[in-house]
């Protein structure tokens, strides 16, 4: 279908159909993430394991642009954020949210739909789906005056379901009653004090209107999708994909290691700073081995890690 016709298709028959309709449905999802071959919610969003999560939090984000960039995923950092808790790691499985500039025939659509349903306001919708662990990710298209739509009532809603922050690409408000909330470490375009517009009215103030749910979504040139491993730190917010996870968790590990390694061997004057910067030999490569058995207890690393890593080489 052409993407004018659906358009079409959509507002026509928008009041005769659910809310779920800006929800994206388990079918649609199933098949938008098809190399996701793990665990999944009940609604299709890939669930990696807590396990990875936990560990992701150490990965660099050199590691982890290397290691997509080398599975062809080229687009996955945004830049140029506004930080609450700068010094802590934001890390989480996404939950996405799409909002647009309010039209009042959709926005009316839409809005009657989820009071037949019990919803209350459209900024909302997405943040009561929340579970612990998740990340609220959200296309506010970057809206500021009359444009927030989380301020510090929604930001404790949000942390009390999650422990997490979230990526906002918008305005947020009551900025001091948000860097309050131990934990809430966020990502947000701008800031200012003034409020989301709830309805269209005769008001010329921007509103903004809730178009879609765990749909694809775009932040910054990512575009982000619903399971996505959020990795936000040094300013910067990673977005892996579910299937990559793993695959950058355990690189991270294994580069870690090998610094680990060169550093001592470095301390112990063994090596030159040429040797350890250059491409390894097979005599660094052993003794590197016989390092990592030596000290397989004590690494800061799963010993099924070093053990699977050890078992692939050949010397």
């Amino acid at each position: 279908m052409k993407p004018f016709l659906f358009l079409f298709t959509m507002i026509a028959f928008l009041h005769q159909v659910k809310a779920q309709y800006v929800q994206i449905s388990k079918e649609e999802l199933l098949a938008l993430t098809p190399q996701w071959k793990g665990e999944r919610f009940p609604d299709g969003r890939p669930k990696v394991p807590d396990d990875i999560i936990r560990r992701m939090k150490a990965v660099s984000v050199e590691e982890a642009w290397a290691t997509m960039t080398n599975a062809g995923y080229r687009y996955q950092i945004a830049e140029e954020w506004q930080v609450i808790n700068p010094d802590s790691v934001l890390v989480g499985r996404a939950v996405t949210a799409t909002f647009m500039p309010g039209r009042p025939d959709v926005w009316g659509a839409i809005d009657s739909m989820g009071k037949k349903e019990g919803r209350r306001a459209q900024n909302v919708w997405a943040v009561e789906m929340l579970q612990k662990g998740d990340v609220y990710v959200a296309d506010q298209f970057g809206a500021k005056r009359n444009g927030p739509t989380i301020g510090d009532n929604v930001g404790n809603a949000i942390y009390a379901k999650t422990g997490n922050g979230i990526v906002y690409d918008g305005a947020i408000r009551d900025l001091e009653g948000l860097k309050e909330i131990g934990g809430f470490t966020s990502f947000y375009t701008s800031y200012d004090p003034s409020y989301h517009n709830p309805g269209m009215g005769q008001s010329r103030d921007l509103t903004t209107m809730i178009v879609g749910i765990n749909h694809p979504t775009r932040i910054r040139t990512v575009t982000v999708m619903p399971g996505d491993i959020v990795l936000g730190k040094m300013g910067v917010v990673v977005f892996i994909p579910p299937q990559l996870a793993e695959r950058v968790v355990v690189t991270s590990e294994i580069v870690r290691l090998r610094d680990m390694f060169g550093h001592q061997r470095l301390r112990d004057g063994k090596y030159t700073a040429g040797q350890i910067d250059a491409r390894w030999t097979d005599e660094i490569e052993k003794d590197f081995s016989k390092w990592l058995n030596d000290h397989i207890n004590e690494l800061p690393v799963p010993k099924e890690t070093i053990q699977n890593f050890l078992k692939d080489r050949t010397w």
